[in-house]
């Protein structure tokens, strides 16, 4: 019994350890998948090279990075590829549960204040079918993805902002102890099949995110209509500002954007998808 238990604290410890390892890789390559480090990686190269030819296509190359990732049009056609399309309220059936992922707020405990992010698109078209009536009750999933902060729950948090608007309690269902996507998905197949076995699931999340968090959830045996949301295509511009003058913001959006592609490749080697 006492080698059991010992076996088992090992066991306990080795997944905390891995967790805490994979945690700061992802942290490192999350720096290292952003198009603005390789800008600058590529413009250091051009600066410190002694060869005069190498230097002039080094700067080159970071300047011609640096327009690419930065332009509005060239990201809008990608992301009018890669995005799951919306669907028209028309088209809804009625659901039992909209199933919300998190990622959408940061927390300043010092002043114990909810911020929304450019992610809370989730929970504001969410809270819009449940008030129109497509769905009968949320499910907020997400808890802490900080190391340091891992007593703040983002389900937890949403869920009281939601009571203080005066949706009803028995209407707001948590998931807070999940710290990625694959947790997401499978730490949510207990509460529905608890609340809603075989019931009708809207999965919400942003078009940009939808394909992995949609493989987690099949990969799990949850299958879920789709609702995506917070979609940055839309129609298409021919202005001039968006064709041709470079967009800091879209830097932030290709890393978003990368960072799912990266994460397909790394769900599916690990088995997740």
């Amino acid at each position: 019994m006492v080698d059991s238990l010992y076996l088992t604290l090992n066991f306990q410890t080795f997944n905390i350890e891995l967790y805490f390892m994979f945690f700061y890789l992802s942290k490192i390559l999350d720096f290292l998948i952003e198009p603005i480090c390789w800008v600058f990686v590529l413009l250091l190269i051009g600066l410190l090279a002694k060869s005069p030819k190498k230097k002039k296509c080094f700067l080159i190359a970071s300047f011609i990075t640096l327009y690419f990732f930065s332009n509005s049009f060239i990201l809008d056609e990608i992301l009018r590829k890669w995005e799951v399309p919306a669907v028209e309220y028309k088209d809804l059936k009625q659901y039992d549960v909209a199933v919300v992922l998190g990622g959408m707020i940061t927390y300043d405990p010092t002043i114990d204040r909810l911020t929304f992010d450019h992610g809370s698109d989730r929970f504001l078209q969410a809270l819009e079918l449940y008030k129109k009536g497509h769905v009968k009750k949320m499910l907020i999933v997400g808890g802490s993805g900080s190391l340091e902060y891992s007593d703040m729950k983002e389900a937890l948090l949403i869920q009281r902002y939601l009571k203080l608007i005066g949706i009803p309690e028995q209407d707001i269902l948590v998931e807070n102890e999940s710290r990625n996507t694959r947790e997401n998905a499978a730490f949510s197949v207990p509460i529905l099949q608890k609340e809603f076995p075989n019931g009708n699931y809207l999965l919400v999340t942003s078009g940009m995110h939808m394909r992995r968090a949609n493989a987690c959830f099949e990969k799990v045996g949850l299958h879920c209509d789709l609702y995506a949301v917070d979609r940055n295509s839309g129609p298409r511009k021919f202005y001039p500002d968006h064709l041709f003058i470079p967009n800091v913001g879209v830097l932030n959006l290709w890393e978003g954007l990368i960072h799912e592609w990266v994460g397909i490749v790394t769900y599916k080697v690990m088995g997740y998808i």
